[in-house]
């Protein structure tokens, strides 16, 4: 690799053919060591002579148009040094945390922790129906209480044994769920109205409660299934996992980091 290069360096001469050798030390090519890492942050084959020759002449122009910047005396050496410096501490953390991120939180890291962590990753769902009395913060005390009445009214018709279903396409106001003769599917623990989510969750299957009210109005809700704990799959959580363990790695490999510094 190292003879590729040195013979590039002499195929590509011509850019140091012009220069006199009282400023041989000013203008020689770069070491060939730094310029095959130079070719690798370019993502450049070191097998293709013609990218790498071009390479090399773009890369000595910049190292001599560099050089005679700095000798003009016209910039503030000591703050360039400083911010590339800083850009250096930046890169360096940066790159260090890059690797060190991808080969402790791997795939069977993030497996490993949802396989070990069950709980995590499982939620309480249940199957409701309802029938919706709907009210709104514009209605009176009055139209309210009307609505409440006639909750009580279409329950009590629920205890003589009238069919739910039938109920709900003559009193909910929910259209959508009626279409569906009030249901509303599995529906997660927490994941809806407090109220809703406490009451029903505290029912068992074939249960029908009494008129409860939530924002959205007065509700009656039977319990199709459930309550069932469900767990995630892996697939729907990895992405999840993965973050949370990254920053996990970050932080403790950051705070091990200060500490080791401060010895």
């Amino acid at each position: 690799m190292k003879y590729r290069i040195i013979l590039t360096v002499i195929l590509a001469g011509s850019i140091v053919a012009a220069c006199s050798d009282s400023d041989d030390d000013k203008r020689k090519l770069v070491k060939d060591e730094q310029f095959e890492a130079y070719l690798n942050l370019k993502r450049i084959p070191l097998d293709n002579d013609k990218r790498v020759a071009s390479a090399l002449l773009a890369y000595n122009e910049r190292e001599m148009i560099s050089k005679e910047i700095e000798e003009t005396g016209l910039l503030d050496q000591a703050m360039i040094d400083v911010e590339a410096a800083e850009f250096r501490k930046q890169m360096l953390i940066s790159r260090y945390f890059e690797e060190y991120i991808k080969q402790n939180v791997t795939t069977e890291a993030i497996k490993n922790y949802y396989n070990n962590n069950p709980e995590e990753f499982e939620s309480r769902r249940i199957h409701v129906s309802h029938i919706l009395f709907r009210t709104n913060s514009r209605m009176t005390d009055d139209e309210k209480n009307a609505r409440l009445l006639k909750a009580k009214a279409a329950y009590g018709r629920i205890q003589q044994n009238e069919v739910f279903e039938d109920l709900v396409q003559e009193y909910s106001d929910d259209k959508l769920s009626a279409q569906k003769e009030g249901d509303l599917g599995w529906l997660e623990e927490g994941a809806i109205d407090p109220v809703f989510s406490r009451t029903i969750f505290a029912m068992e299957s074939g249960q029908v409660s009494e008129p409860f009210v939530t924002s959205y109005g007065y509700h009656i809700v039977k319990v199709a299934e459930g309550p069932k704990v469900i767990s995630k799959p892996f697939e729907s959580v990895k992405g999840d996992v993965s973050y949370r363990l990254k920053q996990q790695a970050k932080e403790a490999e950051m705070n091990r980091l200060k500490e080791q510094a401060k010895k």
